[in-house]
């Protein structure tokens, strides 16, 4: 038996190699039968021929937009502007909007127009928010959109000096106008001032820069704010210039949700609105509708968690005022409120604090539930 075993062959490298080619061969098979399945089935979902399922459809598309257009893709990346909410009204918050035309009622030679919208679910109040009515200073917001605009398109820099003429010097708010002709402002300082201190002269500044009158109201018309023109230098005492609450809302909304600028854009238009010095009115009604608070009211509101940047006008005969509101629990709305009535009558300012105070409750959030441990 011994010299049996003995007499047997050592098993060889030949069946080892010989099943490693198979499956060898049975991968390479299974590739070929794979890739041809996938590209019969690419083939089939442009056609629409086969349905793929949900949380696949949106990686698929974006992959189309990139092979279709691979430069574009790269230049601008997928947005994430649909979290930032829209300037679209989606449910009217009638309970408001009657309180609002109640108020008016009490003072009927006045003319209104407000609007508020919150931005991240599109609750809305309205009072005759497409009323075209003097813009007063309230009109330099939408002007800072456009001179941003410019700087975004390259046609503007922020740094770039403005020359002080004659045509440009405006009375009323402002330093600028004091100084000699044939100086020159840095467009940050135009642009700030304009807001900072609503200086008349820094106005006409950029207005000219970015065209002149009929220039830039052609850039209102495209970026939908129909109701607002500037027919004359400010500070336009007579009221032909003109806005709506509306308007006034659009124009932070376009900024604030990604629908205007560049981020660097609306970070500089948040920065220059936040140096606004006049808050007795938006910001102030707000505050009241809180239940008040002593000190100013932008510290007030802060301290309750809220933040407006409102840019107000007033020319004796029209007052205004609209802003972004930022909310404690980080929702965001604007607000506009324009009222036309005699020459500095006490009224007017009222009736924007107390419709500001009306709309404090519908935006005040529940709080938040405490943390679970």
């Amino acid at each position: 038996m011994a010299s049996s075993r003995s007499s047997q062959k050592p098993p060889g490298w030949g069946r080892p190699l010989r099943l490693l080619l198979r499956l060898v061969l049975m991968g390479v098979g299974l590739g070929v039968i794979t890739g041809s399945a996938l590209k019969l089935a690419g083939t089939a979902i442009e056609r629409g021929d086969l349905t793929l399922p949900g949380w696949l459809t949106p990686k698929v598309t974006s992959a189309k937009q990139e092979r279709a257009d691979p430069e574009a893709a790269a230049i601008n990346p997928p947005s994430s502007t649909d979290t930032l909410g829209r300037f679209e009204t989606q449910q009217e918050l009638t309970a408001l909007s009657k309180r609002w035309k109640a108020l008016a009622a009490q003072d009927p030679d006045l003319q209104v127009s407000a609007f508020m919208l919150a931005l991240d679910d599109g609750r809305y109040a309205q009072l005759n928010p497409d009323t075209a009515l003097p813009a007063a200073s309230a009109i330099k917001t939408p002007i800072l959109l456009v001179a941003l605009e410019e700087i975004d398109a390259g046609r503007l820099s922020w740094n770039e000096p403005l020359t002080l003429s004659k045509t440009v010097v405006g009375g009323g708010s402002g330093w600028m106008a004091s100084k000699p002709l044939g100086t020159r402002f840095p467009t940050h300082e135009v642009a700030t001032e304009m807001i900072r201190v609503s200086d008349n002269t820094a106005t006409n500044l950029l207005i000219e820069r970015v065209g002149g009158q009929v220039d830039l109201n052609a850039r209102f018309n495209s970026l939908g704010l129909s109701a607002t023109k500037v027919n004359n230098w400010l500070p336009d005492l007579k009221g032909t210039n003109t806005t709506s609450a509306r308007d006034l809302a659009r124009a932070i909304a376009l900024v604030d949700t990604g629908e205007a600028l560049s981020i660097r854009g609306r970070d500089l238009f948040r920065e220059v609105m936040g140096t606004s010095v006049t808050n007795r009115l938006l910001p102030g009604g707000l505050l009241k509708g809180l239940g008040g608070s002593q000190g100013k009211p932008d510290d007030s509101l802060m301290i309750k968690g809220y933040r407006v940047f409102n840019k107000t006008g007033d020319i004796g005969i029209a007052y205004a005022d609209a802003g972004l509101i930022e909310l404690p629990d980080g929702r965001r709305a604007v607000a506009a409120f324009v009222v036309k009535g005699p020459f500095n009558d006490p009224r007017s300012t009222e009736l924007i604090r107390n419709m500001a105070a009306a709309m404090a409750p519908v935006l005040k959030p529940k709080p938040a539930p405490p943390r679970q441990r």
